[in-house]
């Protein structure tokens, strides 16, 4: 046992004495300046090497955590991360910014970036060729984003982001509506026909302008016709034809020509 203790012990001062002559290591950036660690992540970025930028911008932070630069990098790090498709990230250094930085006089720039980064308004390659409708998904993010837009056009009207923010917002708002007469309109092919008409109702109330009102109140006509509830059918049908006389769905059905959100 002595010599098998012998022999371990030889062999690991033999594997740490290898190890000992691996040379270090060396980071280019140890010696660099605030300024050119934002200059090279800059440039990383504008090549599109997101991977490096973030790279660069939180060693800029850890070593000159104080001044302008540090401060920046924050902002420019939730910009590569949302530039990278990583809206999680995006969003925590989004938050974290108007967090230590409330009164920057960028922070306008960081509710805008967060919203953009919750924005459900990009469907993506595999969207495009599934031909996915945006209100058939979750609608979490489009809430979220609707809020923080809200949010920013409240704290900052005057903001050069505010205008495209609140253009963002009716689009969202549609796309909410949306979302809740695709459940309606599901129920109503389940065959729960209360509840269709619910959903369809409550999707009118909440958001009475929205493009999707058109389904809603078909929804609602076939709800309740199926219910036997004519007197609630025919209102449901004058609304219709006062407000959208040359409707597809009262001569097509459900099936729509084309998403309401392709013309946006």
């Amino acid at each position: 046992m002595r010599s098998v203790a012998v022999i371990v012990a030889l062999l690991l001062s033999t594997l740490l004495a290898g190890c000992g002559l691996l040379p270090e290591q060396v980071d280019e950036t140890s010696s660099w300046t605030a300024q050119r660690l934002y200059t090279e992540a800059k440039d990383a970025m504008n090549d599109g090497g997101y991977d490096k930028a973030i790279k660069y911008f939180e060693k800029l932070e850890s070593r000159y955590p104080y001044g302008s630069y540090a401060q920046q990098a924050q902002l420019e790090v939730a910009y590569a991360y949302y530039k990278q498709s990583e809206p999680a990230s995006a969003i925590t250094a989004c938050d974290r910014f108007i967090r230590l930085h409330p009164n920057h006089p960028n922070v306008d720039y960081a509710y805008y970036l967060k919203g953009l980064a919750n924005f459900n308004g990009d469907l993506g390659l595999m969207g495009y060729i599934s031909d996915q409708d945006l209100s058939e998904r979750d609608p979490k993010a489009a809430k979220e984003s609707f809020d923080t837009f809200k949010e920013l056009a409240i704290k900052f009207p005057n903001s050069k982001y505010t205008p495209d923010a609140i253009a963002r917002m009716k689009y969202l708002v549609n796309d909410l509506a949306a979302h809740e007469v695709n459940v309606a309109a599901y129920y109503l092919k389940r065959g729960a026909y209360v509840a269709a008409a619910d959903r369809a109702q409550e999707a009118i109330k909440t958001y009475p302008d929205a493009p999707a009102n058109e389904e809603a109140l078909y929804v609602m006509i076939k709800a309740y016709d199926a219910l036997g509830l004519t007197t609630l059918r025919d209102d449901a049908e004058r609304v219709m034809h006062k407000n959208f006389p040359h409707s597809v769905y009262l001569a097509q059905g459900l099936e729509r020509k084309q998403a309401w959100w392709k013309l946006w």
